[in-house]
């Protein structure tokens, strides 16, 4: 306790100084109590060198995780971005080898979010007119996309 009471604010700047926000600073300055308590005890006293100590080793293992971490998402975000160009580059293909009405509705319906109704009145039909080529425009991108997917020597 009263290691605590003499170190604390001076530990909690420390890392305040060098951490990105108060609540990580507050969090390390705990775990350094924390610490401190396991091995001394609940009445032990150290001295001032002695947590700091403690302190740089906790600040360490905290910038070591946190590069860790940034690594990983950096990595995960590259993987995601590789996927998501290369699913936008199948469906663009499979778009360019449609028919140009079915291309037209499923754009207007999904690119630009139009209803039936809108884009009934866009291209000068009905709106079950819209829909039967809306369904028929979404099977035949289906079955390009699953053509695309399939081993060469499994093509129907």
């Amino acid at each position: 306790m009263a290691t605590h009471t003499a170190c604390h604010d001076r530990v909690y700047r420390y890392f305040r100084r060098r951490t990105d926000n108060a609540t990580t600073a507050e969090d390390l300055c705990a775990e350094v109590f924390r610490i401190t308590w396991e091995k001394t005890g609940q009445d032990a006293g150290l001295s001032v060198m002695v947590v700091f100590g403690i302190a740089k080793n906790v600040l360490r293992n905290h910038d070591r995780s946190a590069l860790r971490a940034s690594s990983l998402l950096g990595a995960l975000q590259l993987e995601r971005d590789s996927v998501r160009d290369q699913d936008e580059s199948r469906i663009q293909e499979a778009l360019s080898k449609l028919g140009a009405d079915d291309r037209e509705v499923l754009l207007l319906t999904y690119w630009d979010g139009f209803s039936s109704v809108e884009v009934s009145d866009l291209l000068d039909t009905s709106a079950t007119a819209v829909r039967m080529r809306l369904h028929r425009a979404r099977k035949a991108l289906s079955r390009l996309l699953d053509e695309e997917t399939q081993p060469q020597g499994a093509k129907k």
